[in-house]
């Protein structure tokens, strides 16, 4: 029975669908069936980041309303066999959802892989909700900027008191995943050290994927960054990740471009 993760934020553009995306193929190239879940309905940008937009027949909104079966509207992958996508609706609005149809994909998702990898919509609205609903374990996404992690704090409150587990008094496990570090401007106290984020969110470090032009390389020719350049900073990080999320102890590093021999070393315990 799959393990449901979302991967949420509180604030808008940190990265959710791209971590969504290079989280997924990670996970599928390690040898695991994995279904990443797109819920941002009305706008849909999963489908463009994994190359699949002129494949879209039917789409989560159809599974709910009985418009379709969920194989239908399943997308497998083009490069890889373990990974599926399932869309959201781009003529749809948030109050298509419903929970009790939300939970019965979800249900049908965990009898048929590993991992379901749901892509939260950004904010606390209806969409967002039902992403983390299901979930067993949250990867949130921050950049290290006040901002980003105020929004971030709000969501872990939220994630211990809105979901299935939380009703049944148990937590979602819960990691931390900081994009878009530049630890030059770090060092000027232009943005967050990891160790400020850390002090304010009080959550395990899952991983540190630094700045890189290869993010936005990938997400323009519609691939995951951990496919489209596997040996990119980026890339590397996000697989660190994928392995922590497996259970796996691996030194928690910030992987920097091949021009620099070695990321800085943290002395934080991996999530």
């Amino acid at each position: 029975m799959a393990k449901v993760l979302v991967v949420t934020s509180g604030k808008g553009g940190v990265g959710k669908t791209t971590s969504t995306a290079a989280l997924g193929a990670a996970l599928a190239q390690s040898g695991e069936t994995v279904a990443v879940v797109d819920f941002d309905v009305g706008l849909r940008n999963l489908d463009l980041v994994m190359g699949a937009e002129r494949r879209v027949v039917f789409d989560l909104i159809n599974v709910i309303q009985g418009t379709c079966k969920l194989s239908q509207a399943l997308i497998r992958d083009k490069r890889l066999d373990t990974l599926w996508l399932l869309p959201a609706s781009q003529t749809r609005d948030k109050d298509a959802l419903t929970a009790d149809g939300v939970a019965k994909v979800i249900a049908q998702l965990r009898q048929k892989f590993d991992w379901v990898i749901c892509d939260s919509p950004a904010g606390i609205e209806r969409g967002a909700m039902l992403a983390m609903r299901h979930a067993d374990a949250a990867v949130i996404v921050t950049n290290p900027e006040v901002s980003s992690v105020r929004d971030s704090d709000r969501i872990i409150g939220l994630l211990d008191a809105k979901t299935e587990k939380a009703e049944k008094g148990e937590r979602v496990e819960k990691h931390l995943l900081i994009t878009r570090y530049d630890a030059v401007r770090a060092g000027k106290g232009e943005m967050l050290s990891i160790e400020d984020v850390l002090e304010i969110l009080s959550v395990p470090l899952l991983g540190v994927v630094p700045e890189s032009q290869e993010v936005l390389r990938a997400s323009n020719i519609g691939a995951p960054v951990t496919l489209c350049n596997a040996s990119s900073a980026p890339a590397r990080a996000y697989c660190d990740a994928m392995r922590r999320l497996k259970g796996e102890n691996v030194p928690m590093t910030i992987p920097s471009d091949p021009k620099h021999l070695f990321g800085k070393l943290f002395r934080r315990r991996a999530a």
